[in-house]
């Protein structure tokens, strides 16, 4: 089997991330994790910290892309062959990680865990934006894609090199657009989400609303001007 690491990006997670750990820990220790603890200023690191959790411990808040790519970069140069990430809200279920790591090892290079590859959609302003993200996605590739805003989502190695080597890849919408858009073969797998039970989640219904327009104008414009680097060499060590 691939050797799989789970990136759980945390930012203001102390009632969260214990029983998302504990939860992976119990019973799915055939897989690697590690917390990347985004600049929180909460007790989430010092939970992480004093139960022995691994850590990566960020001194500033960098955002999601910013955590995330920190937890593929870590990836990249520990020698582990893919990573998925798993949020640390506990919206995520583990008990899909084998069915989609499944679908990589078919040779995708990114699988998305869906809620909507076989569920339709509902009527919401939120489900709006996730319409009008899929249509941007389709119109610039091709490619149908589900659930775009999914953030359950595995990558390969290339991927984590991809992710390694380049600034600016956040684990978003518009980035796996750029990805298809240069050969990558992406593939959805169904999945149930669980509600967040405590905390709050950042995307209230403005923050919803801007964040379908940005992606949309970034993958209908910006990505067609991104630069790529697929020759500087990323150095790997084992751990």
């Amino acid at each position: 089997m691939s050797k799989l690491l789970i990136v759980i990006p945390a930012h203001n997670e102390e009632a969260n991330i214990a029983r998302v750990v504990e939860d992976l820990t119990a019973h799915y220790p055939q897989y690697d994790y590690v917390v990347v603890n985004d600049g929180s200023r909460d007790k989430t690191a010092a939970i992480c910290r004093a139960r022995g959790y691994r850590l990566i411990d960020l001194p500033v808040n960098l955002g999601l892309a910013g955590a995330f790519q920190t937890g593929l970069r870590y990836a990249a140069e520990n020698g582990y062959d893919c990573a998925m990430q798993l949020d640390a809200d506990g919206q995520h279920k583990p008990e899909y990680i084998a069915t989609m790591l499944a679908e990589l090892e078919d040779g995708a290079d990114i699988v998305i865990g869906s809620r909507f590859l076989t569920v339709k959609k509902p009527k919401s302003l939120r489900m709006l934006g996730s319409y009008i993200i899929s249509w941007s996605i389709r119109l610039t590739t091709g490619r149908a894609i589900c659930d775009p805003t999914s953030g359950m989502r595995m990558f390969n190695r290339n991927m984590l090199t991809e992710f390694a080597q380049n600034l600016n890849y956040g684990p978003e919408p518009d980035t796996i657009s750029y990805l298809i858009k240069n050969g990558a073969t992406v593939k959805e797998c169904q999945v149930e989400m669980g509600e967040r039970t405590a905390g709050q989640s950042y995307l209230n219904l403005i923050n919803s609303i801007k964040y379908m327009v940005q992606m949309s104008i970034s993958i209908l414009l910006i990505q067609w001007f991104r630069k790529r680097d697929t020759e500087t060499p990323y150095p790997e060590r084992s751990l």
